[in-house]
Protein backbone atom coordinates (compact mmCIF):
# COMPACT_ATOMS: atom_id res chain seq x y z
CA UNK A 1 0.00 0.00 0.00
CA UNK A 2 1.22 3.46 -0.78
CA UNK A 3 0.88 6.41 1.50
CA UNK A 4 -2.36 8.35 1.79
CA UNK A 5 -1.77 11.96 2.72
CA UNK A 6 -5.11 13.48 1.77
CA UNK A 7 -8.37 13.95 3.58
CA UNK A 8 -10.79 11.14 2.77
CA UNK A 9 -14.12 10.07 4.20
CA UNK A 10 -13.18 8.12 7.33
CA UNK A 11 -16.52 6.29 7.18
CA UNK A 12 -15.08 4.25 4.30
CA UNK A 13 -12.71 2.65 6.83
CA UNK A 14 -14.85 2.48 9.97
CA UNK A 15 -18.34 1.07 10.46
CA UNK A 16 -19.05 3.56 13.25
CA UNK A 17 -21.52 6.40 12.72
CA UNK A 18 -22.71 9.29 14.82
CA UNK A 19 -22.72 9.18 17.87
CA UNK A 20 -20.00 6.51 18.15
CA UNK A 21 -17.65 7.82 15.44
CA UNK A 22 -14.61 9.20 17.31
CA UNK A 23 -12.45 10.07 14.27
CA UNK A 24 -13.15 13.00 11.93
CA UNK A 25 -10.28 12.95 9.47
CA UNK A 26 -7.66 10.53 8.25
CA UNK A 27 -4.49 12.58 7.80
CA UNK A 28 -1.81 9.96 7.05
CA UNK A 29 -1.91 6.26 6.28
CA UNK A 30 1.01 4.01 5.36
CA UNK A 31 1.52 0.28 5.67
CA UNK A 32 2.53 0.62 9.34
CA UNK A 33 1.44 4.11 10.49
CA UNK A 34 -1.82 6.06 10.76
CA UNK A 35 -2.63 9.58 11.94
CA UNK A 36 -6.12 10.98 12.53
CA UNK A 37 -7.83 14.07 13.95
CA UNK A 38 -10.95 14.38 16.06
CA UNK A 39 -12.65 17.56 17.30
CA UNK A 40 -14.52 17.02 20.57
CA UNK A 41 -17.95 18.56 20.11
CA UNK A 42 -20.42 19.64 22.79
CA UNK A 43 -22.83 16.77 22.02
CA UNK A 44 -20.23 13.98 22.36
CA UNK A 45 -21.49 10.99 24.34
CA UNK A 46 -18.17 10.70 26.20
CA UNK A 47 -18.33 14.16 27.79
CA UNK A 48 -18.87 14.63 31.50
CA UNK A 49 -18.90 18.24 32.73
CA UNK A 50 -17.26 19.30 29.42
CA UNK A 51 -14.37 16.83 29.96
CA UNK A 52 -13.77 14.01 27.45
CA UNK A 53 -13.59 10.93 29.69
CA UNK A 54 -11.17 8.00 29.57
CA UNK A 55 -13.56 5.73 27.66
CA UNK A 56 -13.69 8.27 24.84
CA UNK A 57 -9.90 8.37 24.59
CA UNK A 58 -9.72 4.57 24.39
CA UNK A 59 -12.47 4.50 21.73
CA UNK A 60 -10.66 7.19 19.71
CA UNK A 61 -7.34 5.34 19.70
CA UNK A 62 -9.02 2.00 18.94
CA UNK A 63 -10.78 3.51 15.92
CA UNK A 64 -7.56 5.19 14.78
CA UNK A 65 -5.63 1.93 15.00
CA UNK A 66 -8.45 0.02 13.29
CA UNK A 67 -8.00 2.17 10.19
CA UNK A 68 -4.50 0.87 9.56
CA UNK A 69 -5.41 -2.71 10.49
CA UNK A 70 -8.43 -2.83 8.21
CA UNK A 71 -7.01 -0.77 5.34
CA UNK A 72 -5.85 -3.85 3.44
CA UNK A 73 -9.52 -4.67 2.77
CA UNK A 74 -9.98 -1.42 0.82
CA UNK A 75 -8.55 0.34 -2.25
CA UNK A 76 -6.87 3.55 -1.03
CA UNK A 77 -9.91 4.29 1.11
CA UNK A 78 -12.03 5.43 -1.80
CA UNK A 79 -13.90 2.27 -2.77
CA UNK A 80 -14.69 -1.16 -1.45
CA UNK A 81 -12.63 -3.88 -3.09
CA UNK A 82 -14.41 -5.82 -5.79
CA UNK A 83 -14.97 -8.65 -3.29
CA UNK A 84 -17.41 -6.35 -1.42
CA UNK A 85 -15.43 -6.27 1.81
CA UNK A 86 -17.29 -5.29 4.93
CA UNK A 87 -15.20 -5.34 8.06
CA UNK A 88 -15.85 -5.44 11.78
CA UNK A 89 -13.26 -5.10 14.49
CA UNK A 90 -12.78 -5.66 18.18
CA UNK A 91 -10.21 -4.83 20.82
CA UNK A 92 -9.08 -8.26 22.00
CA UNK A 93 -6.62 -7.01 24.61
CA UNK A 94 -5.41 -3.76 26.08
CA UNK A 95 -1.87 -4.68 27.06
CA UNK A 96 -1.14 -1.28 28.55
CA UNK A 97 -2.80 2.11 28.70
CA UNK A 98 -1.56 5.30 30.33
CA UNK A 99 -3.86 8.31 30.55
CA UNK A 100 -2.01 11.48 31.44
CA UNK A 101 -4.57 14.22 30.78
CA UNK A 102 -8.22 14.55 29.80
CA UNK A 103 -9.13 16.95 27.00
CA UNK A 104 -12.11 19.30 27.03
CA UNK A 105 -14.96 20.11 24.70
CA UNK A 106 -13.72 21.89 21.52
CA UNK A 107 -10.22 20.39 21.85
CA UNK A 108 -8.65 18.77 18.79
CA UNK A 109 -7.17 15.29 19.30
CA UNK A 110 -4.25 14.19 17.13
CA UNK A 111 -4.07 10.40 17.30
CA UNK A 112 -1.53 8.04 15.79
CA UNK A 113 -1.02 4.32 15.61
CA UNK A 114 2.04 2.25 14.73
CA UNK A 115 1.74 -1.39 13.65
CA UNK A 116 3.95 -3.57 15.87
CA UNK A 117 2.92 -6.99 14.55
CA UNK A 118 0.30 -8.39 12.22
CA UNK A 119 -0.94 -11.89 11.39
CA UNK A 120 -3.20 -12.36 8.36
CA UNK A 121 -5.53 -15.30 7.83
CA UNK A 122 -8.09 -16.05 5.10
CA UNK A 123 -10.71 -13.47 6.06
CA UNK A 124 -9.46 -11.98 9.31
CA UNK A 125 -6.35 -10.57 10.91
CA UNK A 126 -4.98 -9.93 14.35
CA UNK A 127 -2.46 -7.25 15.17
CA UNK A 128 -0.70 -5.39 17.95
CA UNK A 129 -0.68 -1.60 17.75
CA UNK A 130 1.07 1.14 19.71
CA UNK A 131 -1.14 4.22 19.99
CA UNK A 132 -0.76 7.79 21.15
CA UNK A 133 -3.12 10.75 21.50
CA UNK A 134 -1.94 14.36 21.70
CA UNK A 135 -3.89 17.54 22.41
CA UNK A 136 -2.56 21.06 22.83
CA UNK A 137 1.05 19.78 22.72
CA UNK A 138 0.41 17.37 25.60
CA UNK A 139 0.23 13.60 25.58
CA UNK A 140 -3.25 12.49 26.60
CA UNK A 141 -2.81 8.72 26.22
CA UNK A 142 -0.36 6.07 25.12
CA UNK A 143 -1.22 2.42 24.83
CA UNK A 144 -0.45 -1.00 23.42
CA UNK A 145 -3.46 -2.96 22.21
CA UNK A 146 -4.44 -6.00 20.18
CA UNK A 147 -7.12 -5.83 17.51
CA UNK A 148 -9.11 -8.45 15.62
CA UNK A 149 -10.45 -7.39 12.20
CA UNK A 150 -12.75 -9.64 10.19
CA UNK A 151 -14.09 -9.34 6.66
CA UNK A 152 -17.74 -10.35 7.09
CA UNK A 153 -18.39 -9.73 3.38
CA UNK A 154 -17.07 -13.23 2.70
CA UNK A 155 -19.81 -14.76 4.83
CA UNK A 156 -22.68 -13.45 2.71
Amino acid sequence: MGSINKNIDIRKYLPHRKSMLMVDELKTLTIDFVKTEFLIKQNNIFLKNDIFIETGLVENIAQTCSVIAGSSYFNDGDERKENKSEVIGYITAIKSVNIYNLPKVNDLLISSGKMISRFDFENYLTCTMRGEIWCNDKVMLDCLLNLFIKDIGHER
